[in-house]
């Protein structure tokens, strides 16, 4: 599979209580050009979302987000998710997320856990959360010394800051949830949410 961070310029995140809605978003968000979709375990509907979105809609390639145990790693991939995002990564998570033979993302917020990562042979992460961690300020501090780090800067990001974030050599996409708004979600308002995927997926820094 292409890199994560090479298949669109935002990845929505998205946050599902009902996984009625899955299909229909994930179509809204493809048709968009948005086709990495990662839906967070933060929800008890997640993982049937997950399932939903890998069985009916084809052209998406969706991951699960909020990955924090192994338990999350194996559940997500029995779901049929393509991807793996944690906000953060301890040893017992990475060496789940690896040995799960998906793309992942294990998310950092300082220069050590990008060194720590690197070390280990990885060198795509989320870099969260984004807007309180330091912003594109400290990412283009990190471009020069850790030339090797790729990041998808997901927290806070919002369609006015997504361009300067894309705009930065060590980021390949954003994470963020603004073609997401909840008036449009509770009114199923796919339509909406298309067109403002479609906005999204026009950002270029």
């Amino acid at each position: 599979m292409t890199s994560v961070l090479d298949l669109a310029p935002v990845v929505p995140v998205v946050v599902l209580e009902d996984a009625a809605d899955a299909v229909p978003l994930a179509r809204a968000l493809v048709a968009g050009g948005l086709p990495a979709i990662e839906v967070t375990l933060r929800t008890a509907a997640a993982l049937d979302a997950i399932a939903a979105i890998a069985r009916e809609v084809p052209d998406a390639v969706v991951g699960a987000g909020t990955v924090l145990t192994p338990e999350h790693v194996g559940a997500a991939v029995a779901a049929g998710a393509r991807f793996l995002v944690s906000p953060g990564w301890t040893e017992l998570l990475l060496e789940a997320m690896r040995a799960s033979g998906l793309p992942f993302l294990p998310g950092v917020s300082t220069t050590s856990e990008v060194v720590a990562l690197l070390e280990r042979g990885i060198t795509e992460m989320k870099f969260f959360p984004a807007e309180a961690a330091g912003g594109t300020a400290y990412l283009t501090s990190l471009a020069s010394p850790l030339p090797l780090a790729r990041f998808c800067p997901t927290g806070g990001i919002d369609v006015t800051a997504a361009p300067r974030y894309l705009a930065l050599p060590n980021v390949g996409c954003v994470g963020g949830t603004w073609m997401l708004p909840a008036e449009a979600l509770r009114a199923k308002d796919w339509g909406r949410v298309e067109a403002l995927a479609r906005e999204a997926a026009a950002l270029r820094g």
